[in-house]
């Protein structure tokens, strides 16, 4: 996050062409998330209306409503967190195509964008030069004040920034693939990884295990390191086919120079690099963990076969909805723990210790 940028939030009185939704929002660093009433616009030509249904939480709603950001984002509040969304059509605007009332759609980390960059037009929306405009806690253009996520009713979103979701899915575990999933896809899939290659996954937490469900779905043999034993039956249960103990030299040295592509998920301080010394030549390590202190690195590792670094944050809508297909297709999902709204504090401590398996979905019927 430290790429990241703080951005003037206007201050304009709301329109008037609004509804009010019932919301759950942090109204300080140190405050629970608690009930707030919040104002959606109502749809524009473009727009959809989208009652939520489910809504994942991801660590990174705790991190905005403590204000953990404060040095490139900080939080405004109040506010509403919510990027893995899913739900159903209830309202259009005039000149929406791509969308009829009743449809499933889903809503990930991103609501716009300038659209006219050379992220944007090359529908890498995720990189626009302008920042993209997050789903919650960005300047919200249309009503003043800042974007509202999906701790919510309901939500309105430009037609271009909403997502099909498949119908053969389960719709709650469907909610972590808007960032979950896009996040651990896109590397991957940049990877080119098919079947028969070999695919690490280090980590096995909310971001890992979905890593390890796509890259088995690709057809990649999988292997997943851990520090703890203990998740050994569950990664092979999702889909890996060897586990290894990363402390454990000798169970390290055995895959030396042997993996294709490596999906690095931890958020915190590690030595990565032991894992490049497992690559092949021309091998990626990919990272989408992001610790808050710089990595030690032994560029030697790199030099001598052509390996390489790579980091990545979610995906465009283009790859987002290729994913969610994906996902439809092979029958992927988050393995969730389903929450109601009133227990969101409580998610979020157990979330703070890593005591979940492995993403917390809220279902928004527990607001109505």
């Amino acid at each position: 996050m430290s790429a990241l940028r703080a951005i003037p939030i206007p201050d304009e009185p709301p329109s008037p062409h609004t509804y009010t939704a019932k919301a759950y929002a942090a109204q300080s660093p140190t405050s629970d998330i608690a009930a707030i009433t919040i104002p959606r616009r109502t749809p524009q030509p473009k727009d959809v209306q989208i009652e939520i249904l489910y809504c994942g939480v991801c660590h990174t709603d705790v991190h905005f409503a403590h204000n953990d950001f404060a040095n490139s984002i900080p939080t405004t509040y109040p506010c509403v967190p919510g990027h893995e969304i899913v739900g159903r059509v209830v309202n259009k605007g005039t000149a929406v195509t791509k969308f009829k009332e009743g449809d499933l759609a889903g809503v990930g980390c991103m609501v716009d964008s300038d659209r006219t960059c050379e992220s944007c037009r090359e529908g890498e929306e995720q990189y626009c030069a302008s920042m993209p405009v997050l789903t919650y806690n960005m300047p919200d253009k249309h009503l003043g004040g800042v974007t509202y996520g999906g701790y919510s009713q309901s939500v309105v979103v430009d037609e271009d920034f909403v997502l099909r979701v498949p119908g053969n899915l389960n719709l709650a575990a469907a909610a972590p693939l808007l960032c979950a999933g896009i996040t651990t896809y896109a590397p991957l899939r940049r990877a080119k990884i098919r079947a028969g290659q070999k695919v690490g996954i280090v980590g096995l937490g909310g971001l890992g295990h979905m890593g390890v469900k796509l890259a088995a779905a690709f057809g990649a043999d999988v292997v997943v390191f851990t520090t703890s034993a203990n998740k050994t039956a569950d990664a092979i249960r999702l889909g890996a086919h060897e586990v290894v103990n990363s402390r454990n030299d000798a169970e390290m040295q055995k895959h030396a120079g042997t993996f294709h592509f490596i999906l690095d998920t931890v958020p915190s301080q590690h030595n990565i690099s032991p894992y490049i010394n497992l690559l092949k030549r021309d091998g990626t390590l990919g990272l989408v963990g992001a610790p808050a202190e710089p990595l030690p690195l032994d560029v030697f590792g790199l030099l001598f076969a052509r390996r390489n670094i790579s980091g990545s944050i979610i995906g465009g809508i283009r790859e987002t909805q290729e994913m969610l297909d994906f996902c439809g297709e092979h029958n992927v999902t988050a393995d969730i723990e389903m929450i109601g709204m009133q227990q969101i504090n409580q998610a979020y401590e157990r979330l703070l210790k890593n005591d979940v398996k492995y993403r917390f979905v809220i279902d928004m019927a527990s607001l109505r």
